[in-house]
């Protein structure tokens, strides 16, 4: 057996330099949201892949404005964001057909905030099963699902649906 596992997508994580500037306001051109895997855009969020998944269909939700605390948002961008949550979570049922889901928030590096500047939310598809020997004995996830397919999923099911009001 080979200690080598592929994954092609933390080499741009691992060449990466450090910034001061959050990578969810680096580029709002709509025009450039597929290189960015930018599923879904509402009034005050938005719906990305995350690049270094915990499992396939593993999203992040997103308000527009930088903000690190739910209690910064107003009711407007805080209803939005929900909404957003609601309709991201019916479309990965749709799409990935999972046994449960888990939805989180980090609030601040202490509680497990990667990009603690700017509030996001996880939402991870589950299946029974899905930890396996590799996460088990070698703490490493397998993601057998490309990015460019999963993007094409889940943005043909969001273009698709109808926006609730």
């Amino acid at each position: 057996m080979s200690d080598i596992l592929y994954s092609p997508w933390r080499l741009k994580y691992i060449l990466s330099k450090e910034t001061t500037e959050c990578i969810f306001c680096l580029d709002s051109e709509k025009s450039k949201d597929q290189d960015h895997y930018i599923i879904y855009r509402s009034d005050h969020s938005f719906v990305m892949l995350n690049m270094f998944p915990y499992n396939n269909g593993h999203l992040l939700i997103v308000p527009n404005r930088h903000t690190a605390s739910l209690s910064e948002l107003n009711d407007e961008e805080l209803f939005d964001l929900l909404r957003t949550l609601k309709r991201t979570e019916r479309i990965v049922n749709r799409v990935y057909d999972p046994d449960g889901i888990n939805i989180g928030l980090n609030l601040g590096r202490a509680a497990g905030a990667g990009i603690d500047k700017h509030l996001h939310i996880h939402l991870v598809p589950r299946w029974s099963g899905d930890v396996n020997f590799m996460t088990v004995t070698g703490g490493t996830r397998v993601i057998p699902e490309a990015f460019d397919r999963a993007y094409s999923q889940l943005k043909e099911q969001f273009d698709n649906e109808k926006a609730e009001k």
